[in-house]
């Protein structure tokens, strides 16, 4: 198992920390509430919010950038969910 880690880490490939898959779960949880709210009223904007909000950790490497983008996608949501 060792010999596993110690090759995946050479090739570049690291553990995400405990922030970011707290970050992760937090902002799918979010977004998959602002796509199904969105879908509810037929709010085309707050559902591909939630949608942007449910993949984006895919994307995004770092902790900080994670939770940057995460705020400002939820205030987005938040903003148009009734617009």
């Amino acid at each position: 198992m060792q010999d596993g880690m110690a090759a995946l880490q050479a090739l570049g490939f690291t553990w995400p920390s405990p922030a970011y898959i707290v970050g992760a779960i937090l902002f799918g949880v979010v977004g998959l509430f602002a796509y199904y709210w969105g879908k509810r009223r037929q709010r085309k904007t707050t559902r591909w919010l939630g949608l942007a909000l449910m993949l984006y950790p895919y994307v995004v490497p770092q902790t900080w950038a994670l939770y940057a983008i995460g705020v400002a996608l939820s205030g987005a949501a938040w903003f148009y969910r009734d617009r």
